[in-house]
């Protein structure tokens, strides 16, 4: 698990690469602290419409038009709702319907095609 050292609030998880026999021979193994506790305010995230303007998040795919193709919103993703900040100004509030964490943060940019001579 990866945390913030300071406010103990959970960043992500990875599995541990030990089996169990070798976590038994490890030298001044200790028993770990408190768990650290899940963040409670909603967490921002980045994404990037597609073509036909689609963005997926938390395994969630939310149609927002082709008026938005291609377009960077910001989605503040809680419990319960997704809210998309469009980028003239509205905002889009959307029930979710996944369980699934956020695992990334930031949308994709888009490709640039390097120039051949």
């Amino acid at each position: 698990m990866f945390y913030d050292l300071d406010t103990r609030e959970l960043l992500r998880t990875r599995p541990n690469p030990l089996r169990p026999e070798q976590m038994k021979r490890l030298r001044g193994a200790r028993p770990a602290g408190p768990p650290p506790r899940p963040s409670i305010e909603p967490v921002r995230v980045q994404r990037r419409a597609s073509n036909s303007g689609i963005i997926m998040v938390a395994g969630q795919k939310v149609a927002l038009g082709r008026l938005h193709r291609h377009q960077t919103v910001t989605v503040t993703v809680s419990e319960t709702t997704l809210a998309i900040e469009l980028t003239d100004g509205d905002t889009k509030v959307i029930r979710r319907t996944t369980t699934q964490p956020v695992r990334s943060i930031k949308g994709q940019r888009p490709q640039i095609a390097t120039q051949v001579s």
